[in-house]
């Protein structure tokens, strides 16, 4: 079976649930700073994953993110599963034509998003799932993509386009990732102590019945990983 490439940002912001679920090989790459990186040809790949990071998704500093974008435009023309979180999702809009909408808002911690468009992966969630938010950038919905999953704060929460599949929010995180991401000074030192004393607390009450419904979005996106094969 050919592999699935998983392009990460940060050390500490890797594929989580999203790796031990794809039951696939897996080449985990990073490529920000590199001028012009050589990333696999899609005829190599069964699929593509995007993870998140704190950086703009149009940073021009960072060349490595351009050919993320080009190759997303191009994995989505050829049909090749594609999953974006946070981020990946704001580098996928970008590449299928949609605005980055910088400090459009901010959403840290757990809570609930309305799923508003049917779509076989993410429908594993549910209608109202309480997530993991951890963003303050967003994106306005890419030219015929389909919306799937909206906040107030965050009008585009998850959308589809052909075989791709972006979510700002955070399905690959467990126990042990949150506790990471609250102990990384890049991710938390914005926050007050009660505020990630909250978001532990929270993680405590809602990731026990999360952790399986993302696994099961996992599940049904290998599926259409594995038919590529």
């Amino acid at each position: 079976m050919r592999p699935v490439l998983v392009l990460t940002h940060a050390p500490h912001e890797g594929p989580g649930l999203i790796a031990s679920g794809l039951d696939a090989p897996v080449r985990v790459r990073t490529v920000l700073a590199t001028p012009d990186p050589v990333l696999p040809a899609l005829d190599e790949l069964a699929g593509v994953v995007v993870m998140g990071g704190p950086m703009d998704a149009d940073d021009e500093h960072l060349p490595g993110l351009a050919a993320e974008r080009r190759l997303l435009a191009a994995a989505v023309d050829a049909e090749v599963p594609v999953l974006g979180v946070c981020l990946g999702m704001q580098l996928l809009a970008l590449a299928l034509g949609g605005r980055l909408l910088r400090r459009h808002g901010t959403e840290v911690g757990f809570a609930p998003v309305d799923v508003v468009g049917d779509d076989d992966v993410l429908g594993a969630l549910g209608d109202r799932p309480t997530v993991l938010h951890w963003h303050d950038d967003a994106v306005d919905l890419p030219p015929g993509a389909t919306l799937l999953a909206s906040t107030a704060t965050t009008p585009v929460q998850a959308f589809r386009a052909g075989s791709a599949l972006g979510v700002q929010f955070h399905p690959e995180v467990d126990p042990g990732m949150l506790d990471l991401w609250l102990g990384t000074p890049a991710m938390a030192d914005a926050l007050t102590d009660e505020e990630r004393a909250a978001i532990r607390a929270d993680g405590a009450k809602y990731l026990p019945d999360l952790a399986p419904a993302a696994r099961d979005l996992v599940r049904r996106f290998a599926e259409q990983v594995r038919a590529r094969g």
